[in-house]
């Protein structure tokens, strides 16, 4: 399955640069982002070049980290950017729109899907990877910190060398999504919740939910900060299609519960599917 991810994700990756990135000068950060910015300076191959560049990169990086980001990020790199250029120059896609802001969003979401599935495939593509987490062993910035450093200035340098702070704004746009677009395809989105109940009326409650809803619950025990006594906390998880029902359940009982409900990433047991 791991290798499936990385594969569909490299395929994807490669066309959000093919097909709305870089008809649309819209540089997202990276390595590739140099790349291209050489591409609309020179009309050197944009694939090749992110090779070249992250070379040095992967031998800096096996010096400093040894093999820890391992061989399938070098693999997913320099697949993705093969196909790169396979797709430029060869297949020739066509971009579907002219529009610049429809270029940004789709190529910002296309490329988070893509690097989402390479990262749950547990590799890498490379590039600003390595670069934060080399710089990150030399200073107190975090990993992600660094990432988002460089991308920044790799944006700031594509809007100074296209004369366009315009599309500057537009590569930092493509790079907010996909890093959300990212988060969501390693995460999911949230389809549970933990919900924690406070109540005198705990034990009504507790039989509610099983006859109306078959949920089991457990007892927490709790102490109040404010009162110096012992109090049940009841513990629940549910799914978020149940949380109108559950929250009306409890109100039917008490009113007065004091009623805490939070997103939950995963839950394993019985009742809830797993992650994929």
């Amino acid at each position: 399955m791991k290798i499936v991810f990385i594969c569909l994700g490299c395929i994807i990756c490669a066309l959000s640069y093919a097909v709305f990135l870089v008809p649309h000068q819209i540089v997202p950060g990276g390595i590739t982002g140099i790349a291209m910015i050489l591409h609309f300076l020179y009309k050197t191959p944009v694939g090749i070049v992110a090779i070249m560049l992250n070379i040095p990169l992967f031998i800096i990086g096996i010096r400093i980290l040894g093999l820890s980001f391992g061989f399938k990020s070098i693999i997913a790199t320099f697949v993705t950017n093969i196909l790169i250029d396979f797709f430029i120059y060869n297949v020739k896609i066509p971009s579907p729109t002219d529009n610049t802001i429809l270029g940004a969003l789709y190529g910002g979401l296309l490329l988070g899907v893509g690097l989402g599935l390479i990262f749950r495939g547990e590799a890498s593509t490379g590039g600003t990877d390595i670069v934060g987490q080399v710089l990150s062993r030399f200073t107190n910035l975090s990993i992600g910190m660094w990432i988002l450093i460089v991308d920044f200035f790799v944006i700031t340098i594509a809007g100074i060398t296209t004369n366009s702070f315009e599309l500057a704004l537009l590569g930092y746009l493509a790079l907010f999504l996909s890093s959300k677009v990212i988060d969501l395809v390693i995460e999911g989105m949230d389809y549970a919740r933990a919900v924690f109940v406070i109540s005198e009326e705990h034990e009504k409650i507790i039989e509610a939910i099983y006859e109306k809803m078959r949920r089991g619950a457990t007892i927490l025990d709790g102490y109040s900060a404010f009162t110096k006594k012992r109090r049940p906390v009841i513990m629940c998880v549910i799914t978020k299609k149940e949380t109108p029902l559950f929250k009306s359940l409890v109100k039917s009982v008490d009113e007065k519960a004091f009623v805490i409900l939070t997103d939950v990433f995963e839950v394993l047991g019985e009742g809830f599917r797993r992650r994929v």
